[in-house]
């Protein structure tokens, strides 16, 4: 395993692999090894651990760059001493690098209100094949200068370049938070209780459901001041109240659900649905026990302990490598597939870098 300590050296261990016409594997920790695509047998493997320092970070204007190796719970605690923080909430969140975290586009609970990696990435550089670090976007929140190429690297797994220094826009923590906590003995008399807060004018920072073979739990949190969180309350008379150690628990529980589920069943496949919101509680009902939505933004995640039983229901998101290399993990692209494919080979053309990662499509 190649370990370069600067974005330098990442960018001349590229240069140096593709000059060779050797096979790279590129990863960070390799929390997400269960994750997309099989990992391909390669020449090389580069990981960005070491790349691991705070660049620049400034607190009045809510902005950071870090390098790519920084973990998500270090990058936290950093934050934290300021009462600042970026809300992606990704799973394998102790040990996952941000540059994973970006290059898997991964998130959690608070997607609802805070968004994705490409609401929070506010400019990158990546070391390509050819040796060069190129730089894009920048430190500001508002940056309209010309093409953000880093956008292409989210999501990507890997497969473009290799993804060296982020730069976030930052949150600032919220004074207080609350989580209501609901039981209902089937997902249809859950839903009208969704859909009524998604219709107000509350602002949940996140809304899950919870899915188990005796019935189902909505979990909503409220962020914000004392006066906000009343106004919760007096909406949800009667459900049960989580807050301070016991509601960080619960919502640590619900972003490493995934992680729990695939330590307890080494077999098991994961299944990611994108749906309309509308659609929730159909594709929830759909899928075996146990099963979770993030209600509030349509993605629901479905637990298969037989793979076969994963085919054709959606993205198969984890899977054994012997599950990976041969099922079909992304059966419907969609139309902007050959866009994904010309720069594919506009970025590797030799077909080296992290071959079949995105899903196994490229």
């Amino acid at each position: 395993m190649i370990e370069p300590a600067t974005a330098e050296e990442l960018a001349d261990e590229l240069s140096a692999a593709q000059a060779a016409g050797r096979t790279i594997t590129l990863v960070g920790n390799n929390t997400k090894s269960l994750m997309a695509g099989p990992l391909m047998e390669s020449d090389v493997s580069i990981s960005t651990r070491r790349l691991n320092r705070v660049l620049q970070y400034e607190p009045g204007d809510l902005t950071i760059s870090v390098e790519a190796g920084i973990t998500y719970r270090e990058l936290s605690a950093v934050l934290a001493e300021r009462r600042q923080m970026i809300p992606l909430d990704p799973p394998f969140s102790a040990n996952a690098t941000m540059g994973g975290i970006v290059a898997s586009n991964s998130s959690g609970p608070r997607r609802r209100l805070y968004g994705t990696a490409r609401d929070m990435v506010i400019g990158m550089t990546f070391a390509t094949l050819e040796g060069k670090l190129i730089q894009t976007g920048g430190m500001v929140v508002k940056n309209v200068a010309g093409l953000d190429m880093g956008k292409l690297m989210i999501g990507s797994f890997g497969t473009l370049a290799a993804i060296a220094v982020v730069n976030f826009k930052l949150h600032p923590m919220p004074a207080v938070s609350r989580t209501f906590v609901r039981r209902f003995d089937k997902v249809g008399d859950a839903i009208p209780v969704c859909d009524a807060v998604l219709k107000s004018v509350l602002q949940p920072a996140a809304i899950d459901l919870l899915k188990q073979s005796d019935g189902c739990e909505l979990y909503v949190q409220a962020a914000g001041n004392t006066g906000v969180l009343d106004r919760y309350s007096r909406e949800f008379e009667g459900a049960e109240v989580l807050e301070g150690e016991t509601e960080q628990a619960l919502w640590t529980r619900l972003r490493e659900f995934t992680p729990s589920m695939l330590a307890a069943h080494a077999s098991m496949a994961v299944v990611r649905i994108s749906c309309p919101l509308s659609e929730v509680g159909k594709t929830l009902e759909s899928l075996p026990a146990p099963a979770l939505a993030r209600a509030g933004s349509g993605v629901c995640y479905g637990y298969f302990e037989d793979p076969a039983e994963a085919a054709g229901r959606g993205v198969i998101e984890f899977a054994p490598q012997a599950v990976r290399e041969t099922a079909a993990l992304w059966p419907s692209p969609g139309s902007d597939f050959a866009m994904m494919e010309k720069i594919k080979q506009m970025f590797d053309p030799g077909r080296l870098l992290n071959r079949r990662r995105l899903y196994g499509r490229i």
